[in-house]
């Protein structure tokens, strides 16, 4: 069973009372590499906890640490009115190759399409450049003759027999999951769906994945490595869902399972195990959802969201209340700033850049005498030198544990006993000794360098978005983003960090404010001056038929509204402009329309367009949502005095070389309104906010936790 880490009951507002049993109650769970968190919300009340992750079945973890909120809420399983649930074990089984045995079937001369990939070089002058390691070994690829061109015109038929000759060869082989990508076949998925058909009457039980449902785009590489990924994680994760869903059932929880995607929706858990890929980012893409409600509570335009967990650090823009999104993720990278480095998969996600950056990140010394941290991580297992659970290498939180950040009584609201003198000797052992250093500075190195790669992330990020991060607000979630929150602001030259309430659980609380949603891109080629209304109108009609019902199966009985995309471009360029479509069947006036809206958005690009220039549509986009619901704007706290301290510890000064008296503070006393001044810690069961002399801290009407930069004092004569 899971151990319990950490139980707290805080209640989303100052002053409520008991909830009448009627109010719906509703229970998000987030699965990271540390840490499994849960959130209980019944009405305006809210119980969270945090228990250590159970990899070795994943399950037990959330059945346990639910037990433990619904024990304090006096409530049991079937009391439940909502369950929704994250987790990254699709992204880790293809970032560890912990997947299934997968094969892939491709048109005849196609073999090597995810080797060969768009031939370009992530590092044009590196010659020595690692590319991921491909998912399917190529003596599991097979082919097998057919043909279908742009049009969906059958040119060669699908030979059968061949394929129940691979069929034969997938059993002696032992393969567990296949991958069907067929040139084309977004265009036409007959042949794919021909192969699913003949393996389920030769190769009982082998998972299928068609590329034409689960990626219907051209450009075959992503499409291919998109099927491939899916297949790959395919017999995990609903082998796992399945498990959960058996879990809750025998609790008495009976109810549907949604499960967070990575575009920021929920979905039905049927579906998720249909198309485990759109899980890769579910547990990130919660924060970012969370980040946005905080943003326009707030009136926030300009947000840089920060997610610090026990094994990464995700970091993502948000403007005007809404996450920056994408149709593209890139799942294990081999260079973490560089595109093109990982294995694509298509898919909509929130974009945000994602390093192996957490507490429990592990530090050394490189053959250089350069202080590294990360990706690695000390997991749950054994975890952090300080947790005394076998681990002997040094962590992010060691380090904070040895700087004085963390008050090992208040960690984990005293659930876990932390060890200091293991930290010091972990890293004492690892970095200290051998750059000659004292414990406490190499704590600060480590501290600095994980803190530094970070503001790196985060700057490149900005960049390739054409933003100055300088003018945004932070919003720090995660059990290890408020440790670190305000030095990494101060690198970046952030002024506001907001620290929302609950902060230790952030994604889980992200994901009860998202939609209940389904999008659908497909791909047909159609040039605007040739344009078909009939076939356009009826490719909309089904793909706006599919989506509704994807979504309403999460959706239950609430609105849903519905937003057609047409990604289009001048003929022979490689990448396309999005082009709003009205939500209805298309007319002959929507053409010249449809060529307007196209040149004013690439005007804004690049300053000009090409009169007269042919325009062509690629791909087709539908997405079913119910209605996003602005959250109400806080009222302004009247300032009051902060509480007095609880206490103090003293906390590593770099700049004097010694240890200085830090006061520490209860986040639970403190009212709307309190204010007090850096440098301070300010602790919680699920994190602790350090505070740095930069900053002063105040709590607002929203119980957020808001740092602001101290602006410099005038020079005497000025």
């Amino acid at each position: 069973m899971a151990k319990p880490v950490a139980k707290k009951a805080a209640t989303a507002k100052a002053g409520t009372k008991a909830v009448a049993a009627k109010v719906p109650t509703r229970l998000a769970t987030d699965i990271g590499g540390t840490f499994t968190d849960i959130v209980l919300e019944r009405g305006e009340d809210r119980l969270t906890t945090k228990v250590l992750t159970t990899p070795h079945a994943p399950e037990e973890a959330v059945v346990e640490g639910t037990r433990q909120v619904l024990a304090e809420a006096g409530i049991g399983f079937a009391d439940l009115d909502t369950f929704v649930h994250g987790t990254t074990l699709a992204t880790n089984a293809v970032i560890e190759r912990k997947g299934a045995r997968t094969a892939l079937i491709a048109t005849d001369g196609f073999r090597d399409v995810i080797e060969i990939a768009d031939e370009s070089r992530y590092d044009q002058y590196d010659i020595f450049i690692d590319k991921p390691r491909q998912l399917v070994p190529r003596r599991l690829r097979f082919t097998v003759p057919e043909r279908i061109d742009v049009m969906g015109k059958v040119w060669i038929e699908l030979d059968v027999a061949a394929v129940r000759k691979v069929a034969k060869q997938l059993k002696a082989e032992k393969v567990e999951a296949v991958a069907v990508a067929f040139i084309h076949s977004y265009a036409n998925g007959a042949h794919e769906q021909r192969v699913r058909e003949i393996l389920a009457k030769e190769a009982p039980g082998i998972a299928v994945t068609l590329s034409s449902e689960v990626c219907p785009e051209m450009r075959e590489y992503e499409r291919t490595s998109t099927a491939v990924a899916n297949a790959y994680v395919q017999p995990l994760m609903s082998g796992y869902l399945g498990r959960l869903k058996a879990g809750f059932a025998a609790e008495g929880y009976t109810k549907p399972i949604h499960l967070m995607t990575s575009g920021g929706s929920l979905a039905t858990l049927e579906t998720a195990a249909r198309f485990p890929i759109r899980l890769v980012e579910s547990g990130p893409a919660g924060g970012a959802i969370l980040a946005a409600h905080i943003a326009a509570e707030r009136s926030e335009d300009k947000v840089l969201s920060f997610d610090m967990g026990g094994t990464t650090a995700k970091i993502c823009l948000i403007h005007d209340a809404t996450p920056y999104k994408a149709r593209t993720f890139e799942v294990d990278r081999q260079s973490r700033f560089m595109k093109g480095s990982g294995l694509p998969v298509r898919i909509p996600v929130i974009e945000m850049v994602e390093i192996g950056a957490g507490g429990g990140s592990i530090a050394r010394v490189d053959a250089m005498k350069r202080i590294t941290v990360g990706p690695d991580s000390a997991a749950s297992v054994p975890g952090p030198a300080c947790y005394g659970r076998g681990g002997d290498l040094p962590t992010v939180t060691d380090s904070d544990v040895v700087l004085g950040k963390i008050e090992p009584a208040h960690f984990a609201g005293g659930a876990i006993t932390l060890y200091p003198e293991k930290a010091e000797a972990a890293l004492d052992a690892s970095v200290g000794k051998p750059l000659s250093l004292t414990t406490s500075m190499a704590a600060y190195g480590v501290a600095e360098i994980i803190d530094e790669n970070m503001a790196n992330a985060a700057r490149v990020h900005a960049v390739e978005r054409g933003v100055v991060v300088t003018d945004h607000t932070m919003v720090a979630f995660g059990g290890a983003a408020p440790l670190h929150a305000a030095r990494l602001a101060e690198k970046l030259g952030i002024a506001r960090v907001i620290v929302p309430a609950d902060a230790g659980v952030g994604s889980a609380v992200g994901f009860l404010r998202a939609p209940a949603a389904y999008e659908l891109v497909h791909s047909r080629f159609m040039r605007l001056d040739k344009f078909d209304l009939k076939q356009a109108n009826e490719l909309l009609s089904g793909m706006s038929r599919e989506a509704t019902g994807l979504a309403r199966a999460a959706a239950g009985s609430r609105r849903l509204t519905e937003t057609r995309t047409a990604f289009m471009r001048y003929a022979g360029q490689g990448h396309e402009i999005a082009v709003p479509l009205p939500e209805r069947a298309l007319t002959g006036r929507d053409i010249a329309a449809m060529r307007e809206t196209f040149e004013a958005g690439y005007r804004q690009l690049f300053a000009r367009h090409i009169p007269g220039a042919a325009i062509e549509i690629l791909s087709w986009a539908v997405l079913v949502t119910t209605d996003a619901a602005s959250p109400p704007k806080l009222a302004k706290a009247r300032s009051k005095s902060g509480p007095k301290p609880i206490g103090s510890r003293p906390v590593f000064d770099a700049k004097s070389g010694k240890p200085v008296k830090v006061p520490m503070y209860d986040r639970l006393a403190m009212e709307p309104g309190s204010r007090i001044e850096g440098p301070a810690i300010i602790v919680e069961a699920g994190t602790s906010t350090y505070v740095t002399a930069a900053f002063d801290a105040e709590i607002d009407t929203g119980l957020g936790l808001v740092l602001t930069a101290r602006k410099p004092a005038a020079k005497k004569g000025k």
